[in-house]
């Protein structure tokens, strides 16, 4: 588990669903506005998170360091 945090650049990603697919406790559709969003928790697991990083088409994903 890792204690920084995912980010999405927002202005980068294409909504495709990728991360969501690979890491669905992290990563999800918001369903008010139809982005892709990070879940707060108090800890995320790093190597689903490592896997969404890679995989994600648009390479928007990144972590924030002392979230």
């Amino acid at each position: 588990m890792n204690r920084a945090a995912p980010v999405i650049g927002i202005g980068d990603c294409s909504d495709c669903g990728t991360c969501v697919e690979v890491c669905p406790a992290v990563f999800r559709i918001n369903r008010n506005t139809g982005v892709v969003e990070a879940v707060e928790l108090s800890e995320y697991p790093e190597e689903e998170i490592r896997e969404a990083i890679i995989y994600c088409p648009r390479d928007c994903i990144a972590w924030e360091e002392g979230a």
